[in-house]
């Protein structure tokens, strides 16, 4: 007799679906997706870890332009509006939030520069459900973009080394992978939202960085103004001249403003295998999009167009222009996992939505606590990451376990986390390795009872992801991990 695979209980038991959704608020724009991901347990490796195989879209909203309201402060994202488009996109999508299993509230660009954003991106998350909630740096907006562009992808299928350019509202980001790896990104102050057009032309928002362009073309720009269009056009061809030679050479001209540069620059130049655009201007580029929307997007787009010969490699259609960056990052998965574990009493479990910091750091070889502690505050620094936030630190131990090893890497651990410590934050330390509860009792002893600690092993987890750390189980001992993990193109 055959068996149904898809209604056996053996199939039914190792397949897990999910209905996702992700929330991207940007500087330009604000969109809804929602996406069924499907997961798979790891048998053939002996292991309850599920991973994802598999993402179908089954709605994605129209792109809708970020609102904005006027304030004391000036400028801020209107909340309730972004309510507004929230709701709608799950009533065009026919879903109740109840229906929804996981998803991610983003805000990218110069959207985290406003001063109500955080409190935007929060209430989404509350009401919308169990969402992560993050508020992306460049660093981690152009991982996410490359990824969702299908840039990683590629570079990973050919072995070489490609570059993404996120052009968006606010900001053009550049992320350069290699064999599948995010090896380098960067940022600069470019995008197509800048300036804002009204009806007559008039300049109705014009931001601290065009004004700065403006000023350098010898553009006499001012708010109620209307701009020509032989200026409009100037400044777009100064703009993208400005990001192919930063793609060239990962440096930017001599003759440039001093501030547009947001990040250090890129560790390499060209050429590359192959060259992505994402976000909204690249609708232009690739031809997607015609339509003007009182904005420098069209322009750009066309200006782009023309210097295509003059990129660091061939130009390639991306799998997700506009919505790279929800594709991205808006949807996540869970899976359950759990071993040896050290936690401090009283316990400070169950704990939610912990984002997880895997730093670059090699603990095979010789150790220190200087050594650790220098990687550790290095790459919180990269990834913009609050201390003060709900965190989780992620590692792969390697080598002996020695008292002196384990010692010197809890003794670096305290000294990075030390804000943490300060405001009696919990520590929360995830290893693949059965090193969790030695850890656990050397870094007790460095905390000396200023914070709670938690310290499992046998988990896998990456930058990027988010876990909820439950109670220990009575019987076993053991703590339930759900690692909700950013899913990027497949």
């Amino acid at each position: 007799m055959e068996l149904d695979d898809d209604r056996h209980p053996l199939w039914l038991t190792d397949q897990v679906k999910l209905v996702s959704v992700g929330i991207d608020v940007g500087s330009a724009t604000t969109q809804v997706v929602f996406s069924e991901i499907i997961m798979r347990r790891l048998g053939r490796e002996l292991s309850s870890r599920y991973v994802v195989v598999a993402r179908e879209l089954l709605h994605a909203s129209r792109v809708h332009l970020t609102p904005y309201a006027e304030s004391d402060s000036g400028p801020r994202i209107d909340e309730c509006a972004i309510r507004g488009i929230v709701a709608e996109g799950f009533r065009e999508a026919g879903m109740t939030r109840a229906e929804v299993d996981s998803g991610a509230v983003i805000l990218t660009g110069e959207a985290t520069r406003r001063h109500n954003a955080r409190a935007i991106a929060d209430a989404l998350a509350a009401e919308s459900g169990n969402f992560v909630c993050v508020t992306a740096g460049h660093h981690i907006e152009a991982t996410l973009a490359a990824h969702g562009s299908g840039a990683v992808a590629h570079s990973q299928r050919s072995g070489g080394a490609v570059l993404n350019i996120d052009m968006g509202g606010g900001t053009t980001k550049f992320t350069v992978a290699e064999s599948g790896k995010v090896v380098s990104t960067a940022a600069m102050h470019i995008g197509g939202r800048l300036i804002a057009q009204g009806v007559s032309g008039e300049l109705v928002r014009l931001e601290p960085m065009a004004q700065e362009i403006a000023d350098h073309l010898g553009f006499r720009w001012h708010l109620g103004c209307r701009p020509a269009t032989e200026e409009l056009k100037a400044m777009a061809s100064w703009m993208c001249a400005a990001v192919v030679e930063f793609a060239q050479g990962g440096r930017l001209p001599p003759d440039t403003v001093p501030s547009l540069l947001l990040t250090p620059s890129l560790s390499r130049g060209g050429p590359y295998d192959a060259v992505f655009f994402s976000g909204g201007v690249a609708e232009y580029i690739y031809g997607n999009e015609s339509g003007v929307f009182g904005d420098l997007g069209h322009v750009l787009g066309e200006e782009m167009r023309r210097r295509v010969r003059g990129l660091p490699g061939p130009l390639l259609r991306p799998s997700g222009g506009i919505r790279a960056t929800v594709l991205g990052a808006s949807q996540y998965t869970v899976q359950v996992s759990g071993s040896t574990v050290f936690i401090t009493d009283p316990s400070p479990l169950p704990l939610a939505d912990l984002r997880v910091i895997r730093p670059a750091l090699s603990l095979a070889g010789e150790m220190s606590a200087e050594f650790v502690c220098s990687a550790i505050t290095e790459h919180v620094a990269v990834f913009d990451v609050d201390l003060d936030a709900p965190v989780a630190l992620a590692f792969r131990w390697e080598g002996a376990p020695s008292f002196a090893r384990l010692n010197s890497f809890a003794v670096g651990l305290a000294r990075a986390l030390e804000p943490r410590l300060v405001a009696g934050l919990p520590l929360v330390v995830i290893f693949e390795g059965d090193v969790a509860q030695s850890i656990g009792a050397l870094l007790d002893e460095q905390v000396r009872g200023r914070a709670a600690i938690v310290s499992v092993d046998e988990i896998e987890v990456s930058d990027f992801d988010f876990v909820d750390v439950g109670r220990a189980l009575p019987d076993s001992g053991t703590v339930p991990i759900s690692i909700k993990s950013l899913v990027f193109q497949l």
